[in-house]
């Protein structure tokens, strides 16, 4: 059975749209990142048919990709012996929006939505383009941009959804210059109380296990591992 959190996961960063191909969930990202152009399981592995959802990735204009998560492993090594590729291992941490509750020092990071223009910009300055805030547009709400502000101006940006009680942060960027100096912890801090204000009790993240500086920042919060994932693609010609 499938971890309720993956649930979290496809609702507060959606795809544009999802199919069934051969007993794998489709997912259409349009340029959002892998979360939202992968491919998933939904029935055992015996019943499936991946060159069924190789093909409805390839109809979409998708490089081919599927998500693997725990208890995955018969599939992992199927697609492992046709050569696909494995990147991006994450790590999924929770913790209880209570014990995150901090103090957020006065104008350093505030939640709002829509995004202000500079949020966006700083979004995009951090990578974080179009598509991938064409993801957040399209999420339901409950949800919040969290602006943070460091040194007199706007220096990071954070987005974060609630599912069935539990809040997920996404998309946390800090300007290079501004990094290391409390901000990002900060900008958790806030987004705690938003979370908390609008009736969640968990808060979650996704991140790669080479980050090393967010993991460090997330474990200093308290947070734990809930579990951990990776993906498979195939290779480009």
């Amino acid at each position: 059975m499938t971890d309720p959190i993956f649930e979290v996961i496809d609702a507060t960063w959606p795809a544009a749209s999802t199919r069934q191909a051969g007993g794998f969930l489709v997912r259409e990202g349009r340029g959002g990142g892998s979360r939202v152009s992968c491919a998933s399981l939904e029935v055992p592995l015996e019943q499936a048919d991946p060159d069924a959802a190789i093909a409805a990735q390839r109809i979409l204009g998708q490089q081919p990709k599927f998500m693997l998560r725990p208890g995955e492993d018969a599939l992992d090594a199927d697609l492992e012996a046709r050569g696909f590729e494995l990147f991006d291992p994450v790590v999924i941490y929770a913790a209880p929006v209570a014990e995150l509750l901090g103090e957020v020092p006065p104008v350093t990071a505030f939640a709002h939505w829509p995004p202000l223009r500079i949020a966006r910009d700083l979004w995009a300055d951090c990578g974080v383009g179009p598509a991938r805030q064409a993801v957040m547009d399209r999420a339901p709400a409950p949800k919040c941009c969290v602006l943070g502000r460091k040194e007199d101006r706007a220096a990071g940006a954070a987005f974060v959804g609630i599912h069935n009680g539990i809040a997920m942060l996404h998309a946390l960027a800090v300007l290079p210059e501004m990094r290391r100096k409390g901000l990002a912890r900060a900008m958790m801090f806030e987004a705690a109380r938003w979370a908390h204000e609008n009736g969640a009790t968990q808060m979650t993240l996704v991140v790669t296990r080479a980050n090393a500086g967010a993991n460090t920042l997330y474990q200093g919060l308290g947070m734990q591992p809930l579990c951990h994932y990776h993906y498979r693609r195939e290779p480009q010609a």
